[in-house]
């Protein structure tokens, strides 16, 4: 028993195949084809663009701005230990402001 075919009757193999042909080798599908590939380089510059940023932001981030946290909480450290001093020797409780 033979399975039917898809393209009906009365069409031989080599029709089916110079159809596809035609259809493959069509402006409509040549300028899909170069859009996609336009598309995916553009889409390649954007992610290594977007990666060279984060890279850039991310040092940045480390060298300039964990330093200053760490500061700011030794800081804070420091002038809580000067209230709880004041505190156990009877002054007032004062905050007191270091480097003026």
């Amino acid at each position: 028993m033979m399975a039917k075919r898809i393209g009906g009757p009365g069409k031989s193999r080599d029709e089916d195949s110079t159809i596809l042909g035609r259809i493959s080798n069509s402006d409509i599908v040549s300028h899909g084809r170069r859009a996609a590939g336009d598309a995916v380089g553009v889409s390649k510059k954007l992610l290594w663009s977007t990666g060279k940023a984060a890279w850039i932001a991310g040092t940045t981030f480390l060298i300039l701005v964990v330093p200053l946290i760490i500061e700011m909480d030794r800081e804070a450290q420091l002038n809580e230990i000067d209230l709880q001093q004041a505190s156990l020797l009877g002054a007032p409780a004062q905050p007191m402001q270091r480097g003026v």
